[in-house]
């Protein structure tokens, strides 16, 4: 019994001896050991701003009138702004205006609308329609009598008007034919040169009709009173019978090539004429004033022709049925009128 005591007391002792040359244990877990990131200043500082980026100079160009008038809050606003990016033209003409186009002087213009097409023709495509600006501008009004209620009710009548071998004549035409009448036997048209002359004749006869542009309407009305009325729009009558497409008055231009280097400046101008347009339409009595300070229209005139020069921003295929549509009545009347040839595809942006 002794010995059986004696040796498990030795194999306790040999257990013990060899548990402790063993591998040491684990060490208890601890947080690894970091070393603390050098001081900088750049948690303190403002984050650097990036650089500012100029935006891309456009040089627009406008003429008087109508034409002219959805601009002008992008003018005032570049008079306001020199880092706006856009400096502008206005002519009293399209003919003083279209060459500083072609020559590169200027990157987008508004123009007449066959004149569009005439330039797409003549550079072979080196413009570009960007929207149509504005629709029919042309009133039929009647002086001292009220017999015109519709366009039927011009059968037998003389009406006074300017514009002979050009779009105020080729427009009348065609409403006058997609209402059933025959403009050559059964209406007289008298052409003048001037808008002062039709308001002469109608003040000396002391009645008659006559189609005038905006804001000549306006202006007539001034002059020969409350006897003067607006009886028809030729854009709305148009609308009853040209199967989608609109009386289109005027567009906006752009050069081919300044819109394949610079597609961005094109997509910024085209909203920044949208809200320019509508801001017109919107704020009818300061856009007037501005007409006036442009010498766009006079101030007066303007303040009440601007509701009535169906100023707009037509884009897209929506431009390209809206444009395209009155091209193709012009084409079919005199294809002189558009340059000979309807436009291709490539000249409707964004269609």
């Amino acid at each position: 019994m002794k010995k059986l005591t004696s040796v498990l007391c030795l194999l306790a002792l040999v257990l013990s001896m060899l548990s402790g040359c063993g591998a040491p244990a684990a060490p208890a877990a601890t947080a690894p050991e970091t070393t603390a990131a050098p001081e900088t200043t750049a948690a303190t500082e403002a984050p650097t701003e990036a650089p500012t980026v100029a935006p891309v100079p456009v040089r627009l160009g406008a003429m008087t009138g109508p034409t002219g008038i959805g601009m002008i809050k992008l003018f005032d606003d570049a008079d306001q702004d020199a880092a706006s990016g856009y400096t502008y033209t206005i002519k009293g003409a399209a003919d003083e205006l279209t060459p500083m186009l072609l020559q590169e002087e200027l990157d987008i213009v508004s123009v007449p609308a066959n004149l569009a097409s005439v330039l797409y023709n003549k550079t072979e495509g080196g413009v570009r329609a960007l929207a149509v600006n504005v629709l029919g501008v042309l009133y039929i009004a009647e002086f001292g009598s009220d017999e015109v209620a519709s366009v039927a009710d011009l059968k037998g009548k003389t009406i006074y008007a300017t514009g002979k071998g050009s779009t105020p004549e080729y427009f009348l035409r065609y409403v006058l034919t997609q209402n059933g009448l025959d403009p050559d036997k059964d209406v007289t048209i008298d052409f003048k040169s001037e808008p002062s002359e039709v308001v002469a004749v109608l003040n000396a006869e002391g009645s008659g009709i006559a189609m005038l542009p905006q804001p000549y309407v306006i202006a007539a009305a001034g002059q020969l009173g409350e006897n003067f009325k607006i009886k028809l729009s030729v854009s709305e009558e148009w609308e009853k019978v040209g199967a989608g497409s609109l009386c289109t008055t005027a567009c906006i231009l752009v050069r081919t090539k300044f819109a394949e280097e610079h597609p961005e400046a094109v997509e910024k101008f085209l909203s920044d004429f949208a809200a320019s347009a509508s801001w017109v339409n919107e704020n009818v009595e300061d856009a007037g004033e501005l007409c006036g300070k442009y010498e766009i229209v006079k101030a007066p005139v303007a303040k009440k022709a601007i509701p009535r020069c169906n100023i707009v921003c037509i884009t897209g295929s929506e431009m390209r049925s809206a444009l395209g549509g009155c091209l193709q009545v012009l084409f079919e009347q005199n294809p002189k009128a558009v340059g000979g040839n309807l436009p291709g595809d490539d000249f409707y942006y964004g269609a």
